[in-house]
């Protein structure tokens, strides 16, 4: 493996016997360095295989022109599609993103988080991870002044500007549409409480469950990760209740896959026996048989917002206290498992 030395400013004055503070000027197409200087920095610099240190500049003009993104999980087509609407938004405003990934570790994403701190990122936009409980590392991003910006998952302590949908309603939203399709026992395959947007949809399952005075059975509903096997395991716990649920709310569509799998691998009749439907409408969720009724979660527009709110935090920092929150209403794409 090679060691050599990455060349630098110093190396291309000194091939061409003038200051780096030139050569600096020179590279910046500065109106006071003539165009002959310039074409002979630019032709060392290409000689050299001289790569500029964007870090060093940077922290020289306390602007990198990046922002910093934290995701989950980047192969789910919500937070794939969010990226791509962030991503057109800032790269117009002259903005690069870098894209980290928690999969759903506290332990990575705290070292995401310190990765793009040292970068001298202008902002950060980030989605929790399941397993994160503290705060600590999110605390650190807005004690140095660095405006932060959460979407979909967020906790309010940290009294940020956050952008998400309506997850309470939208349980609401599906335990009517289940009520309206004759169901009367209802199960809820949910995420862990400790997350924000998974207690607000168990909560409006149960309260939902209330309003329509069907039972609230504590073997009904379960937390979990909700990967596809826990969809499988879940679902196949809930099949071996000696009272089966007639239809099942899961809180994502991975896990909803798992539960439909398990349904068509008993041969049970999926929405006649029990209806079924997920969270997120992800792509496969209209391919696979029966398809599957999912909640629609406008990443488009959460991206679009997200970014926006980022360089409203850039173009006005003195507007600390004006916190955004934007909440949007989601919507039900009704399909064969519950129709």
């Amino acid at each position: 493996m090679s060691n050599k030395k990455k060349p630098t400013i110093k190396d291309i004055a000194s091939e061409l016997n003038i200051s780096a503070a030139a050569v600096s000027k020179a590279l910046h197409n500065d109106q006071r360095i003539s165009k002959e200087t310039k074409a002979a920095v630019r032709r060392v610099a290409k000689a050299l295989n001289y790569q500029p240190n964007h870090l060093a500049s940077a922290l020289r003009k306390g602007k990198s022109n990046l922002v910093g993104v934290i995701v989950p999980r980047t192969y789910s087509n919500f937070f794939s599609s969010v990226l791509e609407s962030m991503e057109e938004v800032l790269s117009k405003a002259g903005y690069n993103i870098i894209i980290t990934q928690s999969n759903e570790s506290y332990e990575k994403e705290c070292k995401n988080i310190d990765t793009l701190l040292f970068t001298q990122v202008d902002g950060i936009i980030a989605s929790m991870a399941n397993e994160t409980v503290k705060l600590s590392y999110y605390e650190k991003i807005k004690a140095k002044g660095i405006p932060l910006i959460l979407f979909d998952r967020g906790e309010n302590d940290l009294n940020v500007d956050y952008i998400g949908i309506n997850d309470y309603d939208s349980s609401h939203m599906i335990i009517k549409h289940l009520v309206e399709k004759g169901c009367k026992r209802i199960a809820h395959i949910g995420g862990y409480r400790r997350t924000r947007i998974f207690n607000n949809r168990i909560r409006g399952y149960v309260d939902a469950l209330k309003q329509y005075k069907l039972p609230i059975d504590d073997h009904l509903l379960t937390e979990s990760p909700l990967t596809l096997e826990d969809g499988r395991r879940e679902m196949q716990r809930l099949l071996n209740l000696e009272n089966r649920p007639d239809a099942v709310y899961v809180a994502s569509d991975y896990a909803a896959l798992g539960a439909l799998q398990v349904l068509n691998e008993h041969k049970i009749d999926v929405p006649k026996d029990i209806r079924l439907v997920g969270f997120g409408n992800e792509p496969f969720t209209s391919l696979v048989s029966p398809s599957i009724t999912s909640v629609h979660q406008q990443s488009k527009d959460i991206g679009r917002l997200a970014a926006q709110t980022f360089l409203k935090r850039i173009a006005e920092p003195k507007l600390k206290q004006t916190l955004n929150k934007i909440i949007l209403d989601a919507e039900l794409i009704v399909r064969d498992s519950s129709n």
